[in-house]
């Protein structure tokens, strides 16, 4: 299987049906996190234990990758994120609602794993669609 197709495996197959004993065969015990600038070290258990925090929040979490780049050792993954809103998120309290959160990873692969993972997804945007916050409001 390419990395390409083993990233959307990943997301659409690992991460969707929540299998945790997988994960091992697709995130490098070396893994970081990449925010901005920052590289942050998690390996494959922090990677599990993303999974299981984003899962408490969304119990039926479902990701479906739409649009998929590749160069050299990156892949970069257009997604869509669906799920019910029911676990306390932020300080949220649980709304009941089911959310759409578009996105993008971005991943790099040797040997077939995960070695470092970012992203950004467009979660405010759903939040308001689904009126779980509201725009600020201008005093005067």
């Amino acid at each position: 299987m390419e990395n390409k197709d083993r990233i959307k495996y990943f997301y659409e197959h690992i991460t969707s049906e929540h299998r945790l004993e997988e994960v091992c065969d697709y995130v490098s015990e070396d893994c970081i996190i990449r925010v901005g600038d920052m590289r942050i070290p998690v390996g494959m258990d922090g990677m599990k234990q993303h999974m299981i925090e984003v899962r408490k929040t969304y119990p039926d979490l479902k990701i479906t990758i739409i649009n998929q780049y590749c160069e050299g050792d990156f892949i970069i993954s257009e997604f869509i994120m669906e799920g019910t809103h029911l676990g306390e998120w932020l300080g949220m309290k649980p709304s009941g609602k089911r959310l759409r959160i578009s996105g993008v990873n971005i991943d790099e692969v040797k040997d077939g794993k995960i070695i470092e993972h970012g992203g950004a997804a467009n979660t405010f945007d759903a939040l308001f669609e689904g009126g779980i916050i509201q725009p600020a409001r201008e005093y005067k």
